[in-house]
């Protein structure tokens, strides 16, 4: 069924990458929740009418604050999908974050009521009537409500996208929580033991853990978070792979929305290179970048010693000293400059974000150690900060 509405709805589907094609998703998954919910609302309410069951009035709210959802992610794809302007230059992609934060205040929301509601049933249970249609409705519900899933679900990760996530999850928890009305409304009609309340907190407790995770999974593009370690590895491994760059540092990716990343960086290359072949070099690397990974890029470019013998052996005693006070530290742009009375040794120092140094007792440290290697050297040095692996600290 997912193929074949993609196939029906969606052109250019596999271009995952365009914003139009993910507005075209977005608009996909949300008529699809805003159509199936309405349906759900309409059923669980005439059941819940026809049972007297506050439960299942209960559970048709739920669908109905699902159409809502569908109704907030169909708008912020729409409005992640335009156009850069003016007043934001770096487009709208961001919105699809924020419609996925607004998906997921509304599960957790859910879950704060179902859980209210379930207390509520616990203090003062109630006697509720059971028919087939009752059970029929619910039942139906839980496999439309797995089925919601599995699409989003499909389409979040063909399109990597946290809001249709979320919306997956949500679905999930509906789909549980219909499970222990219908459970309950079993349980009641033909043991006469009232556990619906119970049953409902504990899914209460399912939906506001979902709804937390949902979350988190929008909060943290918008928040910034350190760039995904194998696009790391992935970039560096293509501009290592130009002989002219030796090296690479002072990675930094701003994500302004799927589809919509910047990125920067320093690209070492030899002091002694002509400087129009190495430029040239250089935006061959960024026009790489953009094509292979969609992802604008500026590099700057260092020029560093590569040849001479002492300052690199020079550097890679500093190097290693910088590692003695963190396993994860390390230095770029080394140079060394030799004067009548010291040499000056020039370099950057970068270290995780989760060490606990503070940058002025980092770079006391450093001196400290470079000095007792030769009282003669004067350290002229920069404290950086990088991303890297909490565990590597």
């Amino acid at each position: 069924m997912t193929k074949l509405l993609l196939w029906a709805f969606i052109k250019n589907r596999d271009d995952v990458q365009n914003p139009a094609v993910r507005r075209q998703y977005g608009l996909l998954s949300g008529a699809v929740g805003i159509v199936l919910n309405l349906l759900l609302t309409a059923g669980k309410l005439a059941a819940g009418l026809a049972a007297s069951s506050i439960a299942v009035m209960a559970d048709a709210f739920n669908n109905l604050t699902d159409a809502a959802s569908s109704v907030v992610t169909l708008v912020g794809f729409h409005l992640a999908g335009q156009k850069a302007d003016e007043g934001h230059p770096f487009g709208h992609g961001r919105m699809e974050y924020l419609s996925g934060l607004v998906v997921s205040l509304l599960i957790l929301l859910v879950g704060l009521e179902l859980g209210k509601s379930s207390v509520e049933a616990i203090l003062h249970p109630a006697e509720t009537q059971f028919s087939l249609l009752t059970a029929g409705v619910l039942l139906a519900s839980v496999l439309v409500k797995l089925w919601m899933c599995l699409f989003n679900r499909s389409l979040s990760r063909r399109i990597g996208s946290a809001a249709m996530a979320a919306t997956a999850t949500d679905s999930l928890s509906d789909a549980a929580a219909t499970s222990v009305v219908l459970v309950g409304a079993l349980v009641g009609h033909f043991a006469h033991i009232a556990i619906d309340g119970w049953l409902g907190l504990a899914v209460a407790v399912f939906i506001l853990r979902a709804g937390w995770g949902a979350a988190k999974d929008t909060i943290d593009p918008l928040l910034g978070q350190r760039p995904d370690p194998a696009l790391v590895k992935e970039v560096r491994s293509l501009v290592l792979s130009h002989p002219q760059v030796t090296g690479v540092h002072d990675l930094v990716i701003h994500d302004y929305g799927p589809g919509r990343s910047f990125m920067s960086f320093h690209a070492e290359v030899p002091l002694d290179a002509d400087i129009m072949e190495a430029h040239d070099i250089i935006d061959h690397i960024e026009r790489e970048l953009k094509e292979t990974f969609h992802i604008e890029t500026t590099v700057h470019m260092d020029p560093i010693a590569t040849d001479d013998q002492r300052v690199n052996a020079v550097r890679d005693q500093v190097a290693q000293l910088v590692r003695v006070i963190d396993p994860a530290a390390a230095i770029h742009d080394f140079r060394m400059t030799d004067g009548p009375r010291h040499t000056n040794l020039i370099f950057d120092a970068a270290f995780p974000h989760s060490c606990p140094l503070s940058d002025q007792e980092a770079a006391r440290r450093v001196t400290q150690a470079v000095k007792a290697l030769d009282p003669n050297y004067f350290v002229v040095l920069q404290v950086d900060r990088v991303y890297v692996d909490e565990s590597a600290c």
